[in-house]
């Protein structure tokens, strides 16, 4: 049978993204455990993280997820081809000027975060003589999106703001989630039930993945995780609970020696102080290995640690493999993620967050999704 050019150029990759749908299942299932009286949504934006949402979010479905965020109507859109009518789609910047039709078309929630928002919103179900469903999001202290209390306050003086809106939610965000300690958190919280409390028979949200870990104080009625999902760590500087979803390995194009003293990379960022023995691996910061890695990254094989030497390029990055002795060569595989290097591994040595490494993975690898050990279309 011929292959298309697609298939074609997917054998010929030097580098494989191999993502567990079976992992990603199991951390929603941990996370609903955590926040027992809560329904357990997921945050889906940018394609699932970059990790692919049209298999990402089906897994999820099948795993009983009925909610799903997403940033941007088009994401939405999308989504909603994937997941077929059932599921609740959300999305969270709202509507923007001349958009709003889009959303009952495709069976789509906006979030609410402006007055300008919630105005346009009630004019289209008043014309259309009808109420439509919307979330609503308050600004606690992140100012970031929401209404102000303000805002809030203004909504309720007025008896027709929310007359053709049917509110299936109020929700806010939490700055410092990631912090257990941060006082910023309670203060959110109680800022948060100040609002929510002006719509008793809303449901309410505050807590993402980091959130849920904070307690059932924070669990209203729907948490909803995005980055845990995906194995992210919910608490940075704590045991990651959330299993390993990514592994990424790339292929040695290159090996060779050079003497002690010999620069190596743009700028001659490094030199090296001994005969070290280099290779070439074929990655970089186009493919989501942040540049700024080059000065504290490794890469592994097997059990043994392999430092990146001189600055990430955009297309390869070089490591030291005098410690693998004579066992890499060009076509050797080496791991950039997995059990040994998560994404906050990564991201720590580039000095940036586990959601930017996830986020930044390019286009260019061979993608395959498996389900535990069984390999999916």
């Amino acid at each position: 049978m011929r292959m298309s050019c697609e298939a074609s150029r997917a054998n010929w990759a030097s580098a494989t993204l191999t993502v567990d749908l079976a992992a990603v299942r199991e951390n929603y299932r941990l996370l609903r455990e955590h926040a027992p009286g809560a329904e357990c949504a997921a945050v889906v934006k940018a394609d699932a993280y970059g990790l692919g949402v049209r298999h990402v979010a089906p897994a999820l479905v099948e795993e009983g997820c009925q909610t799903f965020f997403v940033a941007h109507l088009d994401e939405g859109i999308e989504l909603r081809r994937i997941v077929g009518r059932g599921p609740s789609i959300a999305v969270l910047h709202g509507p923007q000027p001349g958009s709003e039709a889009e959303f009952p078309r495709h069976g789509l929630a906006p979030l609410l975060n402006s007055l300008d928002q919630l105005e346009r919103w009630a004019a289209l179900a008043r014309n259309r003589g009808t109420r439509l469903s919307a979330m609503l999001q308050v600004d606690t202290g992140m100012s970031r999106f929401g209404l102000s209390q303000a805002d809030v306050k203004q909504i309720l003086a007025d008896d027709r703001a929310l007359s053709h809106v049917i509110l299936d939610c109020v929700m806010s965000h939490l700055a410092c989630a990631d912090d257990p300690l941060n006082i910023a958190n309670r203060a959110q919280l109680d800022a948060f039930q100040a609002a929510h409390r002006y719509f008793p028979k809303t449901r309410g949200s505050i807590a993402a993945s980091s959130g849920i870990f904070l307690g059932g104080k924070y669990h209203l009625d729907i948490v909803r995780p995005g980055a845990a999902l995906y194995g992210i760590a919910p608490q940075p500087g704590r045991l990651n609970p959330m299993r390993g979803v990514v592994r990424l390995e790339a292929q040695v194009v290159q090996v060779f020696e050079v003497a002690a003293n010999t620069a190596v990379g743009y700028g001659h960022a490094t030199r090296v102080r001994h005969p070290t023995r280099l290779a070439v691996v074929a990655a970089g910061y186009a493919d989501g290995i942040l540049r700024s890695a080059g000065s504290g990254g490794a890469v592994w094989f097997g059990d043994v640690l392999l430092p990146m030497v001189g600055r990430v390029s955009m297309d390869s990055v070089t490591v030291d493999v005098s410690r693998a002795s004579d066992s890499i060569r060009a076509g050797t595989t080496v791991q950039l993620l997995g059990p040994r290097q998560d994404a906050d591994g990564l991201a720590a040595a580039a000095g940036t967050i586990g959601y930017e490494i996830l986020t930044s993975l390019g286009n260019r690898y061979r993608r395959q999704y498996i389900n535990g050990s069984e390999y999916v279309e």
